[in-house]
């Protein structure tokens, strides 16, 4: 069936373009849910009026997606899932579960436009996930899949560097501030001394 896209399908087209599909998925999704429109010269001539529109916000997605794309792309995940000793996952890594996780961090992605290969993702390790964004843009998220076990040792190490780092600034603030009360000691000390010399000098005289 050829239709006209009223909106913009993931791996399908953008809106205003005619595409050709088979007609159980026009008449089951495409047209019920309003995303296309038969093609008809009657809707041909409404969306050539519309072009100007339909551009314009084309503009702005792609500004949008670069953006995005541009932020994505320093993005770390870390999801904590079941797994053995051997770091086997019991489970699986669902889009789901990064589309939660990249909402926390503020992004808003549809759940169709990411991409996990769940059947790549059998162990905990580091992975990458891809983002569809606008067009042909995609972006390449860094996964880290951790057990319970793992997730716990990340916690203790951080907290034993954060731990480290705050007693490393302590002794350093200790250590600047005693360097400070030793050099105000000596100031009248050696203002003492200036002026016990200067006397003598004038005797000298």
């Amino acid at each position: 069936m050829k239709i006209i896209l009223n909106q913009d399908v993931i791996h399908l087209g953008e809106e205003g373009d005619v595409v050709e599909v088979k007609d159980g998925y026009a008449r089951n999704y495409l047209l019920p849910t309003g995303a296309a429109v038969i093609y008809s010269k009657a809707n041909a001539a409404l969306f050539k009026s519309r072009a100007a529109a339909i551009e314009q916000r084309k503009a702005e997605k792609r500004a949008a997606s670069a953006s995005i794309k541009e932020k994505l792309d320093n993005v770390v995940l870390t999801i904590t899932v079941p797994a053995g000793e051997s770091g086997k996952l019991f489970g699986s890594v669902t889009s789901q579960m990064v589309q939660a996780e990249l909402q926390k961090l503020g992004f808003e992605i549809e759940r169709k436009k990411i991409e996990v290969a769940t059947h790549a993702i059998k162990m905990t390790g580091t992975y990458s996930v891809v983002i569809h964004l606008y067009e042909n843009d995609m972006s390449h998220v860094k996964l880290i899949v951790q057990s319970e076990a793992e997730r716990i040792l990340a916690e203790k190490k951080a907290a034993e560097e954060k731990a480290a780092a705050e007693a490393a600034a302590k002794a350093e603030a200790e250590a600047a501030a005693a360097e400070a009360a030793a050099q105000a000691e000596e100031a009248p000390a050696a203002e003492e001394t200036a002026a016990e010399d200067a006397p003598a000098a004038s005797d000298a005289e």
